[in-house]
This record gives structure tokens, C-alpha cells and sequence, in this order.
């Protein structure tokens, strides 16, 4: 028997329409008023709430293997869904490193509450000397490539890494520590190679103003940033400690209205969480990195949308078209259409919660939005056409 689900009454985000969604076995089949109710079909009333695709996050760290203490990827897509999230791009730097493809086949085969697309080394053991095998792990299902953390040092290495990449048409993710200089120089070698490039985790304002002037001078280049760095600044690690510490830190008011600039340009192209799990004893010995997957969506609403930087629309662009796109999964997901999956989020932009670290879904509670007051409260978060969150 299939396994169906009927959606009455939800609102699209693109039209404001309300409309009902038929689901037959993870797949969308019907979109429009009044539609025909499948036999026993489970039945979710979104009461004329907004309804989109199901978030995608390229950048999150699951801990797992090697770090569960922190993390697994049970316990981080069962936040990530929590937060409305249906896809997550998991990096590298676990312990072993997500280098060859039996490390990438123990990522894919593990339980897990949304779609995990693992993201995998540019270097063997991310010690920036030697390149991965990139076409075997394309082959084994690493959506992209990257030395989370850390940049590739050597120039001329990462050339090499570039034009590897263009071959296998595999995205290269770069980090860039120290920022500015980094993301200018990947630029430049993106440029001279004509690869993909992704600039991960924006945060100040000479990226935005580089990854626009190489934009204009039609460099294949994508970029994201994080919730943090449109929310907070450097003075937020003064009141939240060790919680507020991440890298690339927080950085000036300047850089902050920098960025929010570049999201309403479109000079960065999505937003994603750097979700950084960590316990209280690694807080508290110097890690850097903060929550995320819980937070993102209802931080976007709050301080983007809210605010007039952003409409509702381009929020759900910069979370779902946007990253589908550049991840190369938009034939399936990141739209609402007839025959995609049934990946999809239910949400409420107009009553305020609070967030409680302390039900976090997560195994970790490191984030300095404990307490806040947010806008865009998850209801249901809906996974290949089975519920896998509900408020």
C-alpha cells in the first residue's frame, strides 16, 4: 500500500496562495485548491501557515565518527529537522577524516532523521600536502569537497585542487582562514582555472566587496554566510563568553551591515549554520563553534525579514532554491513542484517563541541564542513525504 499524506490549507510562500499538497510516497503529486483526498492518507492541517521546501544546509559538522560525545548523526539531523532543516552537508573533519569512500559509505549508511549528503577532504587528512582520490569519492557520494577549518596553504596546490575538480565536476568548498586573504587569492585561482568555487562562512566586509567584484568579472563563484555574523558582533563575545567565540569570529558593526548587504544583493548566495557542536569542558578549554541547526531559520525571519532587510521570499531562496543549485540537487529538491520529493517545512512567521537551549535536540548546548525571542516557529518539517517533526 503507498504510503500517502494530504497537506490542506497551506500557504505558498511565492503567491500566498492556499493551496493542498497530495504525497504519494515521497513524491508531490497535486498542488492546488480543494484537491482530491487519497484513502487513508495521513492528514496535516497547516491552517493557512506558510509552507516551503524543506531547508538545505551545506555546512554542518555531525562529530561522527570519532567525536559523538559532541555529536552523532542521529542526535544533529533530529535538530536540523527541529529547525526545519531536510538536508545537511556534512564536513570532513571528524576523526578519521572523511577521506576515502569507506569513511563516506559509514556516513550514508547511518540512521538518520533527514537526507545526509557528506561533504569530503580536498587533502588526505586534511594536512593540505597530498590530494584526495576526487573522482572515487564522487563516486562514493561526497556532494562536494573541502578542508573544513582550514584553507589549503600551498597556491599552487589549491590550483591543482581547482582544476581536479573542474574535471570531476565536483564543487570545491574552500574555508578561509586568515579571511580576507584567503578568499582573495581563491578567487584568483578560481578565475585563472574557470572552476566552481564556494566561499564558506562569510564574514567581513572586504569578502563581500571581493566575492563581488569577482562575481562581476564572472568568476563561477558561489558564497555563504551564517546567522551569527548578521546577528551579532565582536561586543557579543563581552556578554556570552565562550559561547559567542567561533571561527571566523565575530567581527565590527561594520562588517555585520556589510553582510547584510550582500544578502540583499545577491552577492552571497545562501545562508547555512556552520552548526559547530561542542561540550562545555571543550567551551571552556578555547573550542570554536556554536549551535545552529534550530536557530537559522527563526534568526532569518527575526532579523532579516522582520527588519525589511529581506522578504519572506528571498529568506526561503537563500535556504532552499539557492543551495539545492549549488550542491547540484535542484532536480529533486528545493522547490515545491509536481513530481519533486516531499521534502517540506510547515512554519508560523507571527508569534514569538523562545528558544531553550536546554531542549535542544542537539547532544551539545553551545550557543550564545539561548533565551532569545524569535519569529518562525517550526510546525511540521516533512522528509521524503513522512513526518519526521511536529511542534
Amino acid at each position: 500500500m503507498k504510503n500517502n499524506l494530504n497537506i490542506k490549507n497551506a500557504r505558498l510562500v511565492d503567491t500566498d496562495e492556499i493551496v493542498d499538497i497530495l504525497v504519494s510516497d515521497g513524491i508531490i503529486v497535486q498542488i492546488g485548491k480543494n484537491c482530491e483526498t487519497y484513502e487513508n492518507a495521513e492528514i496535516i492541517d497547516a491552517q493557512k501557515n506558510y509552507i516551503s521546501p524543506g531547508f538545505i544546509d551545506l555546512h554542518v559538522h555531525l562529530r561522527d565518527p570519532g567525536l559523538t560525545y559532541k555529536e552523532d548523526i542521529e542526535s544533529g539531523t533530529k535538530a536540523a529537522v527541529r529547525g526545519g532543516i531536510t538536508t545537511v552537508c556534512c564536513m570532513p573533519n571528524t576523526q578519521p577524516c572523511i577521506d576515502n569512500p569507506d569513511a563516506l559509505k559509514y556516513i550514508l549508511e547511518h540512521k538518520a532523521y533527514c537526507n545526509v549528503i557528506p561533504v569530503a577532504a580536498i587533502t588526505k587528512s586534511q594536512k593540505g600536502g597530498e590530494l584526495t582520490d576526487f573522482a572515487a569519492l564522487k563516486q562514493a557520494g561526497a556532494s562536494a569537497l573541502s578542508d573544513d577549518g582550514m584553507p589549503v596553504e600551498n597556491e599552487n596546490l589549491m590550483r591543482e585542487a581547482l582544476i581536479k575538480a573542474k574535471e570531476n565536476n565536483i564543487l570545491i568548498m574552500s574555508h578561509c582562514e586568515p579571511e580576507d586573504e584567503i578568499t582573495k587569492r581563491d578567487l584568483d585561482v578560481a578565475n585563472q582555472t574557470g572552476s566552481r568555487l564556494h566561499i564558506c562562512h562569510v564574514s567581513t566586509a572586504n569578502s563581500v566587496e571581493y566575492i563581488a567584484d569577482a562575481k562581476n568579472r564572472g568568476v563561477k563563484i558561489t558564497s555563504e554566510t551564517c546567522p551569527h555574523y548578521f546577528v551579532l558582533t565582536e561586543e557579543a563575545v563581552l556578554k556570552y563568553g565562550v559561547n559567542a567565540k567561533m571561527n571566523p569570529p565575530l567581527r565590527s558593526s561594520h562588517d555585520r551591515e556589510k553582510i547584510i548587504d550582500g544578502i540583499k544583493s545577491g552577492v552571497i548566495d545562501c545562508i547555512t549554520t556552520d552548526h559547530a557542536p561542542h561540550s562545555d569542558g571543550d567551551k571552556q578549554n578555547g573550542m570554536n563553534g556554536i549551535l545552529g541547526l534550530e536557530t537559522s531559520f527563526a534568526l532569518g525571519v527575526t532579523e532579516l525579514v522582520k527588519r525589511n532587510h529581506i522578504t519572506l521570499k528571498r529568506l526561503i531562496e537563500l535556504m532552499t532554491v539557492n543551495p539545492a543549485k549549488i550542491i547540484g540537487i535542484d532536480k529533486d529538491r528545493g522547490t515545491i513542484e509536481v513530481g519533486k520529493t516531499a521534502d517540506l517545512v510547515i512554519f508560523n512567521t507571527d508569534e514569538k517563541f523562545k528558544f531553550d537551549k536546554n531542549k535542544s535536540y542537539s547532544k551539545s548546548r553551545n550557543t550564545p541564542f539561548d533565551g532569545f525571542e524569535l519569529y518562525g516557529k517550526i510546525l511540521y518539517t516533512i522528509v521524503k513525504g513522512e513526518k519526521k517533526y511536529v511542534v
